[in-house]
C-alpha cells in the first residue's frame, strides 16, 4: 500500500483470534514526524576575561590579553558570530591606553590538524575576510600567527607571522635602519597571490619570521595556501622540514587606541 507524504505504513501486529491461532492485523497508514536534526549550539555572547576561551567546531576563540598589565587602562571583548563548516566569523572590540607593548592578541585558533611535521603537510588552504574600524590613532596589526616546535606539542622554536595589516606597528627585526625602521631580509616575495617583505629576528624566546604586505598594502580579503610561506622559510631561511606545526592562529595584536575587528569569514584547513 502507498501512504501520503509524512505518513508511513505501520507494521502488522498480532491480535487474538476468536478461535485457534492468531491473525495478523492489516497494515495501516499513520502520521509520523521525522526526527529533528541535531544542531551544534554556538556561544555568541561577549567574553572579556584575560584568558577566556570559546569553542567553535574545529576552532577556539582565545581572548589572550597577555600584555594587559602593561596598559594604564583599557579592555577587550570578543564574541563569535557564526560557524558554518570550517568558516567562522567573530568580532573583537578593544581599547588600550598607556605602555608601548602589545596588550592582547584576540584570535581564533585551529585545533584540528596541528602537530604535523612541516614536511608532511600537503596544503593549508585559508580564506580571511575582515574589516577594522578605528577611533583615532591606533597601533595594531591583523595577522596569522603560527608556531613550530621540535616535537608535537613541544616548546616553540619558530614563530611565523603573516601580517595582513600593519597599523603604526612594526615587526621584530634583527636589523634596523638609521631612522629606526626594520630592515627586511627579503623583499617583493610573491606568495599566495600577494607580494610580501620578510623580516626576521628574535623575541628573546624564539626566532620570529614576519611576512608583511609590500609597500604598506592592506589585505582585507585573503584567499590562498598558507603553506607557501612555510615552504619559503624551509627553502631559504633554514627552517627544518622536521619541525612540527604546533599552533595556528589568526587575529589582531592590539597595542594602543580603540578599534573593532570584524571577521565576516575565516577558514583554515591543514591537509
Amino acid at each position: 500500500m502507498i501512504c501520503p507524504h509524512q505518513v508511513r505504513i505501520r507494521a502488522s501486529t498480532l491480535f487474538p483470534a476468536a478461535s485457534q491461532g492468531a491473525a495478523l492485523a492489516p497494515p495501516r497508514c499513520e502520521i509520523y514526524a521525522p526526527a529533528p536534526t541535531a544542531r551544534q549550539s554556538l556561544d555568541t555572547s561577549p567574553h572579556c576575561g584575560q584568558w577566556d576561551t570559546v569553542s567553535a567546531g574545529p576552532y577556539t576563540l582565545l581572548l589572550d590579553l597577555w600584555g594587559e598589565a602593561g596598559a594604564s587602562a583599557g579592555s577587550q571583548c570578543s564574541n563569535l558570530v557564526s560557524l558554518s563548516g570550517t568558516s567562522v566569523a567573530w568580532e573583537t572590540v578593544w581599547t588600550w591606553t598607556g605602555g608601548s607593548g602589545v596588550k592582547s592578541f584576540s584570535n581564533v585558533q585551529l585545533d584540528v590538524g596541528v602537530n604535523k611535521q612541516l614536511g608532511q603537510i600537503q596544503s593549508m588552504p585559508s580564506t580571511w575576510t575582515w574589516t577594522q574600524s578605528a577611533s583615532g590613532t591606533i597601533v595594531a596589526d591583523v595577522a596569522y600567527d603560527l608556531f613550530t616546535a621540535s616535537t608535537p606539542g613541544g616548546a616553540n622554536v619558530n614563530e611565523i607571522m603573516m601580517w595582513l595589516a600593519n597599523v603604526n606597528a612594526g615587526p621584530i627585526s634583527a636589523v634596523y635602519s638609521a631612522s629606526g625602521q626594520p630592515v627586511p631580509v627579503a623583499s617583493d616575495l610573491s606568495i599566495a597571490g600577494h607580494t610580501w617583505d620578510l623580516y626576521s629576528g628574535s623575541n628573546g624566546a624564539n626566532e620570529v619570521f614576519s611576512f608583511l604586505p609590500a609597500g604598506g598594502a592592506v589585505v582585507e580579503s585573503f584567499s590562498g595556501d598558507v603553506l607557501g610561506f612555510i615552504q619559503y622559510l624551509m627553502e631559504h631561511e633554514g627552517v627544518s622540514a622536521e619541525q612540527y606545526l604546533v599552533t595556528a592562529q589568526a587575529g589582531t595584536e592590539a597595542t594602543s587606541g580603540s578599534a573593532t575587528l570584524t571577521t565576516s569569514a575565516y577558514s583554515l584547513v591543514i591537509n
